[in-house]
This record gives structure tokens, C-alpha cells and sequence, in this order.
């Protein structure tokens, strides 16, 4: 059985363990502390281009994504997102958990427009008993989207100036961050999304580590006593050095973005399989999730051989179904895949 079904199913990039057995013995504090959480958030910020950033390793994404959202809005207030936005569908209501309403806006292959954001906060402010209302606090979008589809710079550019003129912060979740950037099709690098956003993520868990996630506040403006707050949400974790060593072993020689062209290198020959074969795509996903229609017939085919997630059933037989890559994905896997795989 050869898996397509997320960009998590391996562990760790070997050189991350290697570094974590090397370092295995090594005495340091906790609560990331030591040594080699330093030396990972040098090396972030390095990447980052922002010298003064505040930079913090929690352990897994929705934990990462309802500590920022919640540490960030007053008690009053919601965070913005698509109606297809993690946070808003598979994240089993953390943010809402924490006191604080998803406040959905329509999407278009997952990603919501500055044009919209901008309607919705006129109409907010335009309502005469909006504060009888969840106010608009943060926005929030995840680079690539649930859908793999990627913001440009100037449609980033469109909603941080929407932000700005209604003072919210904006949130991007970064959960497959280095999948975003090594994309073809991606026009920003990670120094000018620093410079958009107000707060970001770097994934580790679905990019290379065993778990971990980045949290990236590129101007030094974390909340106050965020430390303390990561605490009291149950994510900091008493082995900080756990996530440390992954994050600098992550960010040293390139190898983050490097593993994360591989992922993106067998999603395009993934999808020009699909394409040769005579299978529609759902959408035109530059990322490393593919978006397939799989007929009836290449469903057998592969059963239990393949597996991949079915995210929904079409009148005429098919199957709206993703095929995840990711830095781990093989040549031989594709090739493997190719065999099984029916014309349609």
C-alpha cells in the first residue's frame, strides 16, 4: 500500500533525527530555553529577514493556530476566515473553544478576496446594532489554502491593506508553508510574506518534523506575556529543545525549502499522470495537493493498493478526491501509482 492521503504520513526528515539522537544526551533547560531553540529562532529570523521578530515553537497546528488567534482578539471579538478555512472546518471548533466565533466569508478555490473582506466590514459597521454583534477582530488565511491554491503578493498585498484600514491583524497559517513558496507558481518569497502579515506560521509537522510549528510575529509585536499565555493554553511543552533542534535543523543549509521541492516536483508528475490518463481535475491545484475526479472504475483499480481521501461524491459516479505529496514522496511511488492507474 503506497499512501496519497496527507503530507504527514512519514515521520521525520532523516537528518532531523540524526540531530536529535546526536543531541540526545546533551543537558539543556526547558521551555525552549535551551541552546538549540536559540540557534532555530537566529535561523528563522534570519530567513524571515527580520532581525528583531518574535519567533516561538509550539508543537502541532491547531493548537499553534487557536493560542495566536486567542492570545490576539479581545474577548468581544471573532476571527475572520474562508468558509472552507481550517480553522473553520477541520479543526473540531478550537478557536470557538477558546471564546471566540469563526466569521466565515465566501471562497473561491479557497481563498477569500480583499473585495469581500472589505464588503463584509462596511456592512459590520453599517448595521446600527453592530455591538449586539461578534466583532471582526483578525483576519486569518493559510498559504497554500485547504484547497492548495496559492494567494499572489498582490492579492496578499489587496487584503493587508483592507486590514490596515480596519486596524485588524492578519493571520497567515502556514501549516504547509514551505509547499507555498517552492511552488512554481508562487510570486513572494518568505521575506516579503513576512512583511504582509502581522503574524505567520511555519509548519513543521506537514513539511519535514516530527511535529512543530513556528510562530512568526515579523516586527517583534507578539502580545504581551505571550509566553505565559502559550502556557496557559496547555502548548508549551516542557522539552522545548524537541522542537529547537528540528527548527534549526530545518532552517540549515536550505534544507526546508529543499524538501519541500521534492514534494512539490512529484505533485506536478502526479498530476500530469492524472491528465495523460484522461482524469479531470477538480481545480488546477500549483501545490502539493492535487484535486482529482477518480472514476468509479479507477476507484477499484487502486483499492487497497492506494490511499487517498475522498472529500466528496459527484451525481455521475466520480469522486472529488486529494492526493497529497510530500517531502518524502518517491519517483518509484508516482511510478508505482502509474501501474495501478486505469485510462479513464
Amino acid at each position: 500500500m503506497i499512501s496519497f492521503t496527507c503530507d504527514y504520513t512519514e515521520g521525520a526528515h532523516p537528518a532531523i533525527l540524526e540531530a536529535l539522537q546526536r543531541t540526545n544526551l546533551d543537558q539543556q533547560p526547558g521551555y525552549g530555553a535551551d541552546c538549540y531553540t536559540a540557534a532555530a529562532r537566529a535561523r528563522i529570523r534570519e530567513a524571515c529577514a527580520c532581525p528583531g521578530a518574535d519567533v516561538y515553537l509550539l508543537i502541532g497546528g491547531t493548537q499553534t493556530n487557536s493560542t495566536v488567534i486567542a492570545t490576539m482578539l479581545r474577548d468581544y471579538q471573532g476571527v475572520v476566515a474562508a468558509q472552507t478555512g481550517h480553522i473553520a472546518v477541520h479543526e473540531a471548533g478550537a478557536v470557538e473553544y477558546t471564546g471566540h466565533k469563526v466569521l466565515t466569508l465566501p471562497q473561491r478555490e479557497g481563498k477569500i478576496s480583499a473585495r469581500d473582506l472589505e464588503t463584509y466590514l462596511e456592512g459590520f459597521y453599517a448595521d446600527g446594532s453592530y455591538d449586539h454583534m461578534v466583532f471582526p477582530g483578525m483576519v486569518y488565511i493559510s498559504f497554500p489554502t485547504e484547497y492548495g491554491t496559492l494567494y499572489s503578493k498582490a492579492e496578499l498585498k489587496a487584503v493587508k491593506t483592507v486590514c490596515e484600514a480596519y486596524k485588524l491583524p492578519f493571520f497567515v497559517d502556514g501549516a504547509r508553508l514551505g509547499y507555498g513558496l517552492m511552488s512554481p507558481d508562487c510570486d513572494i518569497t518568505l521575506q516579503e510574506l513576512s512583511g504582509l502579515c502581522d503574524v505567520f506560521t511555519i509548519g513543521g509537522t506537514k513539511v519535514g518534523a516530527l511535529c512543530g510549528e513556528a510562530v512568526v510575529f515579523p516586527a517583534g509585536n507578539a502580545p504581551e506575556h505571550f509566553f505565559t499565555m502559550v502556557k496557559q493554553h496547555g502548548a508549551l511543552l516542557a522539552k522545548g529543545r524537541l522542537p529547537g533542534v528540528q527548527f534549526e535543523t530545518l532552517f540549515t543549509d536550505g534544507l526546508y525549502f529543499s524538501i519541500a521541492r521534492n514534494a512539490i516536483d512529484r505533485a506536478m508528475e502526479l498530476k500530469a499522470l492524472f491528465v495523460s490518463r484522461g482524469y479531470e481535475l477538480f481545480l488546477d491545484s500549483p501545490t502539493n495537493q492535487q484535486f482529482i475526479l477518480l472514476t468509479e472504475a479507477a476507484a477499484k483499480a487502486l483499492d487497497g493498493q492506494v490511499a487517498y481521501e475522498v472529500w466528496e461524491r459527484l451525481p455521475d459516479g466520480r469522486a472529488v478526491t486529494r492526493f497529497a505529496t510530500s517531502w518524502a514522496t518517491t519517483r518509484e511511488q508516482i511510478n508505482t501509482l502509474a501501474s495501478l492507474l486505469p485510462t479513464a
